[in-house]
């Protein structure tokens, strides 16, 4: 009953002092639930870009638009779970504060459509501004708090102030020097926290950083679900039922059961020791979340292929599943794998995977025998490990 009061009233305010590394039990809130579910409607957005882009042709224009739009969604959803993990307070202006970022996420997702048709960031860096304006009140709250870590949240707030007013004064630049901007820019971004966490680490908790990014690649491995589901429907719909149709299908099922099973097959907190290892750590799930959710985006593209509906060959028809599957697996062994000094039949187990997933784009139904390969892969996997489990019981 406690804990039911203190997600409706929360305390009207408090002091946003760090919290406790070794806190048990700790796990992700309603709100963290909530804030997941509001930004994969940018990544939804983001994935039905690219998948139209895909599906049209025009694979490079594309791909750079769905690299940076997805940029930005990712780095705002990091900021705000690794602050939380250190100084969430769940008083009353901090829930103010999260649901102001959750309002830039959306007003992020309204720009996408004019990121990929025109490439007018106008509204997604509006949004952009509006859930880091929320975030640098917030490290500006915990520097006032925090007497041992008031120099690096201010430079946290002085950091993340200074990118922000660049991203807005790239709007301005002209058309041939903005991408060049924006990747200066991107690098400026992702190197504020490395600045900022040069002295003092901030409190963030393994266990529940490793949860946060676990649930979050939940939900955009569902929302790729969601988007080659509804891919299907509409093929049934009008009656263009093939059996490459349901080779997607039956497919798309396997990859994304598959890429689930891998991804929580080690658990990830255990080595997330230090800022160095987190870090690396986090900045790579870019890749994971970006493959993930452009997995779906590829499976929806496949459908189009097998419908007479997709402007491009059939090599390209297979590397839009083929390849974001593969650059999902050799990330996910390289994160969250090879850290824990696997064997070296899993050394060579997953990375052998991908090269057969990458073959799978020149055969004749590139979803079905990716998802065979993932099955198998996962098969083999779990066999090893009961192998290796009972030599180490009987050591």
């Amino acid at each position: 009953m406690s804990q039911e009061t203190s997600v409706i009233t929360p305390p009207g305010g408090r002091r946003m002092t760090p919290r406790d590394v070794t806190e048990s039990l700790r796990a992700a809130t309603p709100l963290e639930l909530l804030f997941d579910l509001c930004f994969v409607v940018a990544v939804a957005q983001s994935a039905a870009g690219l998948h139209h882009a895909l599906a049209s042709g025009h694979v490079g224009d594309g791909l750079l638009s769905y690299a940076m739009t997805f940029f930005a969604i990712w780095w705002a959803w990091m900021n705000f779970s690794w602050f939380a993990s250190a100084y969430d307070t769940d008083d009353v202006p901090y829930r103010i504060a999260a649901l102001v970022q959750i309002t830039g996420a959306l007003i992020l997702a309204a720009g996408i459509p004019r990121a990929f048709e025109h490439r007018d960031f106008t509204i997604a860096v509006l949004g952009y501004v509006v859930m880091r304006t929320a975030l640098v009140a917030n490290w500006l709250r915990a520097a006032a708090a925090d007497p041992e870590g008031r120099g690096t949240a201010l430079r946290y707030a002085a950091g993340i102030t200074a990118v922000e007013a660049a991203w807005v004064v790239m709007l301005t630049l002209p058309s041939g020097i903005r991408l060049w901007a924006w990747l200066l820019l991107a690098c400026a971004d992702v190197s504020v926290p490395v600045w900022a966490e040069r002295r003092h680490r901030t409190a963030w908790h393994p266990h529940h950083i490793a949860e946060r990014h676990g649930l979050f690649t939940l939900i955009v491995l569902g929302e790729s679900i969601l988007a080659a589901t509804l891919a299907v429907q509409g093929a049934v719909d009008t009656e263009q039922a093939t059996a490459d149709l349901y080779g997607v299908a039956g497919g798309g099922l396997l990859i994304v059961f598959s890429m689930w099973w891998l991804y929580f097959a080690k658990p990830a907190h255990r080595f997330l020791t230090s800022n160095r290892a987190a870090f690396l750590w986090g900045y790579g799930h870019y890749l994971v979340l970006g493959s993930a959710a452009a997995v779906g985006a590829g499976l929806s593209a496949a459908v189009d292929g097998a419908t007479g509906h997709f402007h491009g060959g059939a090599v390209a028809r297979g590397a839009v599943v083929t390849v974001p599957v593969a650059v999902f697996l050799l990330t996910v062994w390289w994160l969250q794998h090879r850290p824990h000094q696997v064997s070296r039949s899993h050394k060579v187990l997953v990375p052998g995977a991908a090269a057969l997933v990458l073959a799978a784009t020149f055969v004749p139904m590139p979803a079905l025998a990716t998802g065979a390969v993932l099955a198998a892969l996962v098969a083999v996997a779990v066999l090893i490990a009961r192998r290796e489990g009972a030599a180490a019981g009987h050591g």
